[in-house]
């Protein structure tokens, strides 16, 4: 066989290799572009949303006492002593340890910038956290917190636990689905589609559980026999979506 020849096969062949890579690439393309646009037809995705307003079961406040004294170890003898009592008083209305934390605790110098700087005596303070769910203590834990010498009542926040949480989830989650369903059927209905089951599923749950209420310690600190310091928690509102998409043909 000429050269000429064996040139000329190796040519063709090529080019019919070449042919055939090319027809297998536009068929690739082809089923794959037909897959995704079959799946993002066959599909619709929806939200659901439900919500429960409930009356928050746990509550949060901070108190503690600021004292200043000639020397450091004057404030905070005496703010420990205060302290004392106060934590005293709280366990003894029922409270335990878990529900008493210290959160802040400092001694510092007092200045008087008048001309020069100097030290005109020291600053003492001490806060503790009392996370509690027992709501009817808290007019008493005020009152006695500050009749024992607490002069600084933080702001209270009222809170619904994780425990209520889990309690109203399932029908919460129950309420989302069906509101996701009715407005897929909706949508289904006016595009005249039916929808065969579902893809996949998401949950977001959400509680907008905090509701704060400004205490000023003037306001809290109660005379011996005085009016008990009302307090309300009100209601907080507890939410789950959800998030579905639906196969529909």
């Amino acid at each position: 066989m000429s050269s000429d020849n064996k040139n000329d096969k190796s040519y063709f062949a090529i080019i019919a290799l070449s042919v055939v890579l090319v027809v297998m690439s536009l068929t690739i393309y082809a089923i794959s572009q037909d897959g995704t646009e079959q799946t993002t037809a066959d599909t619709i995705t929806m939200s659901g949303y439900a919500e429960q307003n409930v009356v928050p079961d746990t509550a949060s406040l901070s108190i503690g006492a600021v004292i200043q004294a000639e020397t450091a170890q004057e404030a905070s003898d005496e703010n420990a002593a205060i302290m004392s009592a106060v934590i005293s008083e709280l366990k003894a209305l029922g409270l335990e340890d878990k529900e008493i934390q210290t959160s802040y605790v400092s001694v510092y110098p007092v200045y008087n910038y008048d001309g020069e700087r100097t030290i005109t005596g020291y600053s003492a303070s001490n806060s503790v956290q009392v996370t509690t769910t027992k709501l009817d203590y808290l007019s008493d834990i005020i009152d006695k917190s500050t009749a024992s010498g607490a002069n600084q009542i933080g702001s209270i926040s009222f809170s619904v636990s994780d425990d209520m949480q889990d309690e109203l989830r399932e029908e919460l989650v129950s309420e989302a689905v069906g509101n996701a369903r009715a407005k897929a059927n909706e949508l289904a209905d006016t595009l005249d589609l039916k929808i065969t089951g579902v893809q996949t599923a998401s949950i977001n749950s959400n509680s907008n559980s905090k509701i704060y209420y400004a205490m000023d310690v003037e306001e809290a600190a109660m005379d011996a026999g005085g009016v008990s310091t009302p307090i309300e928690p009100g209601e907080s509102t507890v939410s789950m979506s959800v998030q579905v998409t639906y196969y529909i043909e």
